[in-house]
């Protein structure tokens, strides 16, 4: 069934699985970095060559057809094979030597990988590294990463993944927030203080919750999604907060509260694909990350 596509140029077929993802030409468009005007151009362009309707327009985008969908699943797979090769490719015969593209949390970006990178440069000074903040999920097959550090285990195929250890959380607030509003003494009076949440995800409320702490959205009288600007909002004051202790001891202002509270830890994994591991500098790099980060977690 590749046969559909042996004609075509390889750009249009990843506009298709780019739009199709996304579900919306602005959305392939911004992914690819590309053009949402050309996008539309590709589209209509691999519809006539083979002489079907890939998608048909929703009110909130667009969303594939019966052939469509049967479509998808081939490119997909054209997809994964050309990463292969271009993995093979990038295999630079054992030097240390090119670049290597990590993608992390907007948190761990802030204030944890800086020093980790800069003893990187240190140790390998021909490796050029490129650190990409974000809370998406790259796609380490399709090379949009090399090395990814998730809060998580990815459940990816052909990755390799390894549990580097688990930070531990706890609850804080910054010295010029208790100078104004004391220090709680109780349970009953750390719930009737300023507190700092998330905006549109729900993870805290489900967190605390678990904990048995009945709260709601309403509960954070301030909210930030950016956890890297929430941790700026607890260092100024803002309210009371909860973080990595790892991340707080940076800061001479942050006061732990209640340590005896247990709030679960939260794990961290370090992937690559499997076969960029074969490369030297992907695994130097991956190596020493883990190895640095071992040194800022519990095991």
């Amino acid at each position: 069934m590749a046969d559909y596509f042996k004609n075509l140029d390889w750009s249009l077929i990843q506009s298709f699985i780019a739009v199709a993802e996304h579900g919306s030409l602005t959305g392939g468009a911004h992914h690819l970095g590309r053009s949402q005007p050309t996008l539309g151009r590709d589209i209509a362009k691999i519809e006539t060559a083979l002489k079907t309707q890939l998608f048909t327009r929703e009110r909130h985008g667009l969303s594939l057809t019966d052939q469509g969908v049967q479509l998808l699943k081939i490119a997909k797979e054209m997809h994964i094979s050309a990463a292969k090769l271009i993995t093979l490719a990038l295999d630079e015969k054992d030097e240390l030597s090119g670049t290597v593209r990590i993608t992390a949390s907007l948190v761990m970006s802030n204030f944890i990988l800086p020093e980790i990178i800069a003893k990187l440069r240190s140790k390998f000074p021909n490796i050029e590294l490129e650190l990409h903040a974000s809370d998406e999920s790259e796609n380490l097959l399709f090379h949009e990463a090399d090395i990814a550090i998730r809060m998580y285990r990815p459940d990816q195929l052909d990755i390799i993944t390894r549990h580097v250890g688990d930070t531990e959380i706890g609850i804080f607030a910054s010295k010029n927030y208790i100078n104004r509003n004391g220090i709680p003494k109780s349970m009953t009076e750390l719930m009737e203080h300023d507190w700092i949440g998330y905006d549109r995800s729900e993870l805290m409320i489900k967190g605390m919750r678990a904990l048995g702490w009945q709260v709601d959205r309403s509960f954070f009288k301030v909210r930030c999604d950016d956890q890297a600007a929430y941790w700026h909002l607890l260092k100024a004051g803002a309210g009371i907060g909860v973080g990595q202790v790892v991340i707080a001891q940076q800061s001479d202002n942050l006061v732990r509260l209640f340590d005896e509270i247990d709030i679960p830890p939260i794990p961290i994994w370090l992937t690559a694909n499997k076969a960029l591991k074969q490369s030297a500098r992907i695994r130097a790099i991956y190596d020493a990350i883990a190895k640095e980060l071992s040194k800022v977690t519990k095991r």
